[in-house]
């Protein structure tokens, strides 16, 4: 069975939990439609308001009164996009289809949430079927070839890795790069070296002047970008960095405090889920909570780009004190540190407007080789998406997992970047179109058989900021307040002391620059907004 075979498989067993039960026999036709199109409209002004939960409630509660409506059905399937679920989009949209093979509509939905996940050939197909539906749409045309365009990259790009192309990161020579004399961002030395092998000996896991990354952090809140000789030599010291290092961590609860000379803060691990570019949240995070440092370590649990405009500072930042200090600050890879989403949701873009597309090649060698867990205190298992459904799945099985590589659709690695956790026992497909959901019998079992205690993963947003599940043994933590400046959700991290008991610190958005979220996203990503 090919790959598309699968993937229709898993959307054809997926769970729509939103669904109303059908209330049209209740009533009469008259009643059926006056109380499905009344909701309707109201589903219309929450998704015109950015509530997007409350529009897939009010739409849902419309299709109990009109099950086949294509119009429902298919703004219902915008509402999931809005909300990452890809998979539920693609079922409404192919019901909004059987209901009405003319409604353009749906095909333009279906074709979209398909584009998310990367199937450009099935999108360029329901794109065809706008433009035969409607000529003389110029959007759907706009769209068609975006998806030619995605076709051929993705051929020329399968025509490289056959051919066995070397890594940017192994040719590119950062010193080379000049220094103009109007950069006036820091210099990792204080000022530019003369000397090319001196200056990348400070580009060495542990050598990085601390000085230099707090500049640059100011630097970054000033909204400008430090340069791109100094980026390029973080990222291919980086990467070569985490190409050594595991794809499962340990990370030990410090000895010390946060404030040695305070005996009344103990020794803790910060956890902090998804940042997704909001560049002053996280500046705020650490005034609340303290710079990174070895007395005060934190580990960001992936999705640090994409959504928010600031995603380049975000990320440089993390890899600035990363590379200061590696025990100060640890990163796991998140579905979002990914090459096709990058595309759509606007890192690639901010990449190449503030620097280039080799350094854009440069992060994407960078997020590779992310570690994709970690074992904190011994007790805690953290990853950014799930657990895998698989059973007897060992922490010695996901150390041994491969990286290097983009994630495949299924297995190991998707169910750590992509899982989500359901309330009922087992696992089904995840509403997001890629891999599956996870029941509270699957999380009992994994932490049994591998002697953890809990699980916090990161990956949705919650009002709350954090959300426990599972009786207690599942955590999601998001640390992105108002997501997308229009979800309104708190943001939070997790303090974990020698307990490993989970202590929550909620906060809410501050400010940033006049600049929206997703700007540097080109052609389909307004729709993901």
């Amino acid at each position: 069975m090919g790959e598309d075979e699968d993937f229709d498989k898993l959307i054809d067993g997926i769970k729509n939990v939103d669904d109303e039960p059908d209330l049209s026999a209740c009533e009469s036709t008259e009643e059926a439609e006056a109380n499905g199109l009344a909701l309707k409209d109201q589903g219309n002004a929450a998704l015109m308001a950015g509530h997007y939960n409350e529009a897939i409630h009010l739409y849902s509660t419309g299709l109990s009164h009109l099950p086949n409506n294509a119009i429902i059905l298919s703004n219902r399937a915008l509402a999931y996009i809005k909300v990452e679920n890809y998979g539920l989009a693609i079922q409404d949209a192919t019901h909004a289809i059987e209901a009405d093979p003319s409604y353009p509509k749906g095909y333009y939905r279906r074709g979209s949430a398909e584009f998310a996940l990367g199937r450009a050939k099935a999108a360029r197909k329901d794109f065809r079927a706008v433009c035969k539906l409607r000529p003389k749409d110029r959007d759907a045309r706009g769209k068609l070839q975006e998806c030619d365009k995605a076709v051929r990259e993705a051929a020329f790009a399968a025509a490289i890795l056959s051919d066995e192309a070397a890594p940017l990161s192994d040719s590119f020579r950062a010193e080379s790069v000049a220094v103009e004399k109007t950069y006036d961002g820091p210099h990792p030395a204080g000022e530019l070296l003369s000397d090319t092998e001196k200056e990348a000996a400070l580009f060495e896991p542990g050598k990085l002047p601390r000085d230099f990354v707090l500049a640059a952090m100011e630097h970054f809140k000033d909204q400008k970008v430090i340069h791109k000789r100094y980026v390029a030599h973080l990222l291919i010291s980086i990467k070569h960095y985490y190409e050594k290092q595991p794809s499962l961590l340990e990370i030990p609860i410090p000895a010390i405090g946060p404030d040695e000379n305070d005996p009344t803060i103990s020794p803790r691990l910060t956890v902090c889920g998804d940042t997704h570019g909001q560049y002053y949240d996280v500046l705020n995070i650490f005034a609340l909570n303290g710079l990174p440092s070895k007395n005060n370590p934190y580990l960001f649990n992936g999705d640090f780009v994409d959504r928010g405009s600031f995603s380049v500072e975000v990320i440089l930042l993390f890899l600035l004190f990363k590379l200061s200090d590696p025990d100060c600050i640890h990163l796991h890879r998140g579905n979002h540190e990914t090459k096709n989403m990058n595309k759509i949701y606007g890192f690639e873009g901010e990449v190449k407007a503030k620097y280039d597309d080799k350094i854009f090649d440069l992060f994407l060698e960078v997020f590779s080789f992310l570690p994709l867990a970690s074992v904190v205190g011994e007790k805690v298992f953290v990853t950014h998406g799930g657990l895998p459904t698989e059973p007897d799945v060992t922490l010695s099985d996901i150390r041994k997992i491969e990286r290097g590589c983009e994630p495949p659709n299924f297995g190991l690695m998707s169910d750590l970047l992509w899982a989500d956790p359901q309330p009922f026992p087992g696992k089904s497909p995840s509403k997001r179109g890629v891999g599956y959901s996870f029941g509270p019998d699957i999380t009992e079992s994994f932490l049994k058989l591998n002697g953890l205690q809990l699980l916090v993963r990161s990956h949705e947003v919650k009002d709350e900021g954090y959300l426990v599940e599972h009786g207690g043994k599942t955590i999601t933590v998001f640390s992105a307040p108002n997501y997308c400046d229009s979800m309104g959700n708190k943001g939070a991290f997790i303090h974990f002391d020698e307990t490993c008991e989970p202590k929550f610190t909620q906060y809410e958005a501050v400010p940033h620059p006049n600049i929206r979220p997703m700007a540097y996203a080109a052609g389909m990503g307004g729709l993901f907004m």
